[in-house]
């Protein structure tokens, strides 16, 4: 097996392009140290996005950015587009997909989470989950193509489906979801279609429990729920679903016809948190110390959403504002080790939460600078201002602004494109 690294400057292997992982890279620029940054994707997406490329209101570039580029200006870093499949930690090496292996003095291992279906992998086809950009450029092709299926079926039958978009998980991503559909439908769609009227289709969040955005106050929720229904979206708390077929959802007894389901009620660990050999909690994700090292290993580090960390026996939330700080802070420890300092435990700055609901309806918990809770139109400018000053690239930040200028001032959508199959699951099989 050949072997990639050959350096007498100590080793950095970063594993995964995430927001922990560049984090830590771009905070090790000045360290005499060779970082190689490995992720089997090209580019750095910013996941809180993904859902308006789902519902093609930003286009898959507006929200990634390769990261060779983000990277280039750092002469200690190399990027290499690969896959870890395994680990050998008595000698320190990562090994690869491509057969290579990579030495390291410090490693860390970021790969975040993907999508689970609770036992029911075989529903992943009918109702896809929302955690890349492959993700969102495949729910953006069954969501429009549902409207141009049915507005040829209405040409030739003069009927068409029932437009129902059922969304299962009433957490961040399954509201925000359900509200764009929900927009798209009534805003930016209501005058494209001659035999059909898009704002007629049906919008449905189911969660199993008693109310959505259960982690934000019981007020946000509330208010959450209100301004969704506001905009059509029918939500349906207590309720679990116990099967789904292509084109339609079972609840219990009940049959719901669905054009097109959406997945956003669990994740799990990458599976390479497993790999490591080290206790993991019932998602995955690996049980750390509060300086993100397993047991023993205080060379690993273990960051974002793949890290089971606690701090005053509150789990830190697999989301993207503390998996940045923990790649500032893993490059903190590694910049400690370098000078011979000691270490220090990971403490995580919580500025709040916040969940978009639709055009100018959003919910915000601040933390920082000062303490509120916001509905409707305020929170909703927080959070397009928040999400804007954090995407990497003035690039993306002016463009991403001025598209958002376009659509929510014009009704105009954006990347609203079709392709690859125009197949939509169970849509034959429904045809009345």
């Amino acid at each position: 097996m050949a072997n990639a690294t050959k350096s007498a400057r100590k080793r950095v292997v970063i594993i995964g392009g995430g927001f922990a992982g560049i984090h830590a890279a771009l905070a090790l620029a000045e360290q005499p140290v060779e970082i190689t940054l490995v992720d089997r994707s090209n580019h750095h997406t910013f996941q809180p996005l993904l859902y308006q490329v789902a519902l093609a209101v930003l286009s898959p570039g507006d929200i990634a950015q390769p990261i060779r580029s983000i990277l280039s200006s750092q002469p200690n870093a190399r990027v290499l587009m690969d896959e870890a499949t395994g680990f050998d930690l008595e000698a320190r090496k990562v090994i690869l997909g491509s057969g290579n292996s990579l030495e390291y003095d410090w490693l860390l291992v970021a790969t975040g989470v993907t999508h689970s279906y609770f036992g029911h992998d075989e529903w992943a086809e009918i109702a896809p989950g929302l955690k890349s950009i492959e993700d969102a450029v495949e729910i953006r092709r069954r969501v429009l193509l549902a409207f141009e299926l049915a507005e040829r079926e209405a040409l030739e039958t003069g009927n068409h489906p029932e437009l129902n978009f059922v969304v299962i998980g009433g957490g961040p991503t399954g509201v925000e979801l359900a509200g764009a559909i929900s927009d798209t439908a009534r805003l930016y769609m209501k005058n494209n279609f001659h035999y059909i009227d898009p704002s007629r289709a049906r919008v449905m969040l189911i969660e199993g429990l008693p109310r959505i955005l259960n982690a934000y106050p019981e007020d946000l929720s509330a208010s959450a729920k209100a301004q969704l229904e506001k905009i059509g979206v029918e939500v349906h708390v207590n309720t679990m679903v116990t099967g789904m077929a292509p084109g339609y959802v079972y609840v219990g007894e009940k049959t719901i016809p669905s054009v097109v389901t959406l997945w956003a009620a669990g994740v799990k660990a990458s599976p390479l948190g497993r790999l490591l050999g080290f206790p993991t909690d019932k998602n995955g994700c690996v049980i750390v110390d509060p300086r993100m090292n397993p047991p023993g290993h205080p060379e690993i580090f273990v960051c974002g959403d793949l890290a089971h960390i606690e701090i005053n026996g509150r789990v830190i939330p697999p989301v993207a504002q503390p998996a940045m700080q923990m790649g500032d802070h893993a490059a903190k420890l590694i910049k400690a080790d370098i000078a011979g300092k000691s270490r220090s435990d990971f403490s995580y700055f919580d500025k709040g939460d916040m969940a978009t609901i639709g055009r100018k309806a959003a919910v915000a918990r601040i933390v920082w600078p000062f303490k509120a809770n916001w509905s409707g139109a305020p929170a909703w400018l927080v959070w397009l201002t928040v999400h804007v000053f954090f995407l990497i690239g003035f690039r993306n930040r002016l463009i991403v602004f001025l598209e958002w200028l376009w659509t929510y001032s014009r009704f105009k959508g954006g990347s609203r494109l079709i392709t690859g199959s125009q197949e939509l699951p169970g849509w034959n099989e429904r045809k009345e």
